[in-house]
Parts: C-alpha cells; sequence; structure tokens
C-alpha cells in the first residue's frame, strides 16, 4: 500500500429524526448564553421555530444569508451580531447561511451549530469560500470549522425534486474530487465510494417518492459522506471551475455543479482509473460521467450552462481565470482541453466515454 496522511477534523454530528429538539442542550454543552439565528429569507419561519424553541437563549433572527459568501453580507451580518451581544451561531439552511456563519466565526471565533436543510456538505469542512469585487476566494482554518452538526432528516423531506437533485450532485462532487485529490487516500476513497453509491440510489427513490423517509435518511446520510470527503481530502478542477463561475458570473451554487461535474470527471477519466474504478461501482455504469449527466437530466435538473445564465462570451474568460491560479489537478490543464470542456458544459452535451 502507498504512503499517505489521513486528518480527521473535529466536529460532533448528531443524525436522526427530530434531532432539532437537542439543539437548547448542545447550546449549554459549547457555553452559548445568546446565539444569533442566521437563515435566508425564504428560510426564515425555520429560523423562527428554532427561536421559540431556544426562547432566552435566542439572541436574535439574521435572513440575509446569500449565495457565494459576499462580504458586504458578512459586514451587515457582523454588525448585527455586535449588536446583539450574541456569543455563538446557529445556522439552519443550505451552503449559503452555513458559509456566512463561517464567515463570522472567522472574524469572531464564534461557536457555530448548523442544521443542514440541504446536502451541500458545508458543514463539514474547514474550508470558506467568499466573493468579494466579483472574484471568489477560499481558504482553509479550523476557525471555521462548526462544533456541532445536527442532521435532521425531517428538513430534507420539503425539498423541492429538482432541488433534491441539484444538492445532491453537488454532494457527489465532494466525493468524486476526494478520489484523485491531493489529499486522497484509503479511508477517505472507502467513504467517497459509499457516499456517491448512497447519493445516486437515494436520488432516483427520491425522485420516485419525495416523502419516502427511509430514502431521504439515505441521501442525507450519503451527503456526510460525502462532505467528510470534501472536509479532510481536498478539491480540483470540478471545484476550480465552480467557484470560478459562482463568483465571476454569479451563477447559482448546486445547479453549476450539477451542470459541471460529468464534464471535469471525463476530463480527469484518463489520469485516475482506480477512481474511475469505484465511480463504476458506485453509479453501476461503465460511464460515470455520462450517468451523473444522465441521472440530472432524468430529473428535470439543468445539464447546460447556458440555461443558468453563462454567457457563450465567457467562457475564455472563465477559462482564463481558472488558469491563472490552479487548483491541483491529475490531469494537465490545457487551454484548448478546457474550453472545450466549457464548451460541451455550456451547450449540455452528455460526455461519451
Amino acid at each position: 500500500m502507498k504512503p499517505f496522511t489521513y486528518t480527521a477534523l473535529p466536529a460532533r454530528v448528531i443524525f436522526g429524526v427530530g434531532t432539532t429538539d437537542r439543539l437548547p442542550d448542545e447550546l449549554e454543552r459549547l457555553g452559548v448564553k445568546r446565539a444569533m439565528i442566521l437563515t435566508t429569507a425564504p428560510q426564515a419561519d425555520q429560523g423562527r421555530e428554532l427561536a421559540d424553541l431556544l426562547g432566552a437563549r435566542s439572541a436574535g433572527l439574521y435572513t440575509g444569508a446569500a449565495m457565494h459568501t459576499p462580504v458586504e453580507i458578512t459586514e451587515e451580518a457582523l454588525a448585527r451580531y455586535e449588536d446583539l451581544r450574541a456569543d455563538g451561531v446557529v445556522s439552519i439552511g443550505g451552503g449559503s447561511t452555513i458559509g456566512l456563519g463561517k464567515a463570522i466565526a472567522l472574524r469572531t471565533d464564534a461557536p457555530q451549530i448548523v442544521l443542514p436543510t440541504s446536502y451541500a456538505g458545508s458543514e463539514m469542512t474547514s474550508i470558506i469560500g467568499q466573493t468579494e469585487q466579483g472574484r471568489k476566494t477560499t481558504q482553509k482554518t479550523l476557525k471555521v470549522l462548526p462544533e456541532t452538526v445536527i442532521y435532521d432528516v425531517r428538513y430534507t423531506l420539503s425539498l423541492p425534486a429538482v432541488m433534491t437533485v441539484t444538492s445532491g450532485m453537488n454532494a457527489i462532487a465532494h466525493a468524486v474530487e476526494a478520489l484523485y485529490a491531493e489529499g486522497a487516500n484509503p479511508v477517505l476513497s472507502l467513504m467517497a465510494e459509499d457516499g456517491i453509491a448512497k447519493m445516486t440510489a437515494a436520488l432516483s427513490r427520491v425522485r420516485a417518492a419525495p416523502a419516502d423517509l427511509d430514502a431521504r435518511s439515505d441521501a442525507l446520510y450519503g451527503a456526510w459522506l460525502c462532505a467528510v470527503c470534501l472536509g479532510s481530502g481536498g478539491v480540483a478542477l470540478h471545484h476550480k471551475l465552480c467557484h470560478v463561475l459562482g463568483g465571476s458570473f454569479d451563477l447559482p451554487h448546486a445547479e453549476t455543479h450539477t451542470v459541471v461535474l460529468p464534464h471535469a470527471l471525463a476530463y480527469n477519466a484518463p489520469a485516475v482509473p482506480e477512481a474511475m474504478a469505484a465511480m463504476r461501482r458506485a453509479t453501476g455504469s461503465q460511464n460515470p460521467a455520462a450517468a451523473l449527466f444522465d441521472l440530472s437530466r432524468e430529473s428535470g435538473a439543468p445539464t447546460a450552462l447556458k440555461d443558468l445564465g453563462m454567457p457563450e462570451e465567457g467562457i475564455d474568460r472563465a477559462v482564463e481565470i481558472t488558469l491563472e491560479n490552479p487548483y491541483f489537478n491529475p490531469h494537465p490543464l490545457e487551454r484548448d482541453a478546457l474550453q472545450a470542456l466549457m464548451r460541451a458544459a455550456w451547450a449540455g452535451e452528455r460526455p461519451s466515454s
């Protein structure tokens, strides 16, 4: 066996149905007396329910979380945090809300408890992405890793069918790249393969029966495995492209991952035979990139960047930004090949084997 390094991130995970009821005890455990609750505007009702649950331990509610964690939103939320004299944050939502909680923790060392309502996975990572003046940058620091994550399957029951698929594909992307990222190792590869298998199978079941609690539980469990991979393994070309597209063109996060993933996987496939063998087992397909594309298309999820608002003339700019500061990638990054990848993703072409 090849030498490897595996670093487990310190996080407490509570998984199940109805686990939200344990939130007050978890805040007590962390010593948080006044928690500011973070949500987006559409999820404000869920935030208010948490405030009712916490009673006097709730300092207040902020509902302005936004995609890609704009710095100006963080500054507004931070001022609110200080005005409320809060000493911790509770984030309920997807990647936008979790990202805002991380941004506050980065600046204040505030303890965080996260209640994910999607499969985004940010809750299990020490990575934060922030957008300023049209550029999205990322950094890795344990200061932003949530202390406790409460997975309550009930929150995912109301995810619309298409959003379920795009959020699930976002999760799958974390595990796919963990199979061949710079920090890849046998432990993460086991988690990645099982996470991809659980999620792809669950997405098909959820599509047929959205309220199936067992299927939703499997999907959330798969998302957790994928998120652990993201937090410990690292990323490659796929995430670089999505960060560029999100930060520079303001494309929606999960939908962009859904469109780009099959093409990034096909690009790297020749350089990662062991990872592709794992992908074939996990997806049950000899062409995993096409299988992921088909899963999205059959579920009504987007398969083309042009349908997300990406201008065709922006392709060259996206490639240029990608090459300016590339992430590690197992296959060399070649300008012409990247342009071909981006054009296929823009047009919504099915990847070939």
